[in-house]
């Protein structure tokens, strides 16, 4: 499908003691905490990629493995990265935002086919091969919430927020996210490399 509008829901944890942690790990980077939360971040549109390689700015990035809602005749659910500028991000979030291209997968499943057992999925990120997140989508606010406060129409997507990281943020040269369905013993994943291009000024 076509995208013609994408969105990044930030600060949507349900578990308020994690919502803190998280927002604690991005101030240890500079990053003021949201006004409000959840928060929806516009973004262009052409971010959204399923390439295998990003190209960044300097060393300063990370992924954030999250499922994304994608909105077309059917609503449906892929799995994707908020890659993410963090040197930027002490600046402004949307900046931030902005700067990296979002890879995403490129199989997806339809959301009527999960949502009897959404409570059951779990995703995971590794960062050069190393566990970084690992958690339950059910540590999210559900898609109904979210669609909620953030009508969703024919081409628009929606990252719908992350989980806390295991051993604080970090970036890396390979990105590795799955969304496991045990229930119908599937996955969705996908792999990027990100190479850093040199700040010469």
């Amino acid at each position: 499908m076509e995208i013609r509008e994408l969105v990044i829901a930030g600060w949507t944890g349900r578990d308020e003691q994690s919502l803190r942690k998280h927002i604690r790990e991005l101030e240890e980077l500079g990053v003021k905490p949201p006004k409000t939360t959840p928060i929806f971040y516009r973004v262009s549109a052409n971010l959204f990629t399923h390439e295998s390689a990003i190209q960044v700015s300097g060393p300063d990035t990370s992924g954030e493995v999250e499922f994304v809602l994608l909105q077309g005749s059917e609503l449906r659910v892929a799995l994707g990265s908020d890659h993410t500028d963090r040197k930027a991000e002490t600046i402004g979030v949307s900046l931030s935002k902005q700067l990296c291209a979002k890879p995403v997968s490129r199989e997806s499943w339809r959301y009527d086919e999960v949502k009897p057992h959404w409570e059951r999925l779990v995703l995971r990120s590794w960062t050069d091969g190393k566990l970084y997140q690992e958690g339950p989508v059910t540590a999210i606010r559900s898609p109904e919430d979210l669609m909620s406060r953030y009508p969703l129409k024919p081409g628009y997507a929606m990252f719908c927020g992350t989980l806390a990281a295991k051993d604080g943020i970090r970036g890396g040269e390979r990105f590795t996210m799955e969304l496991e369905d045990p229930v119908l013993k599937r996955k969705l994943s996908h792999e990027y490399r990100v190479k850093v291009l040199p700040v010469e000024g």
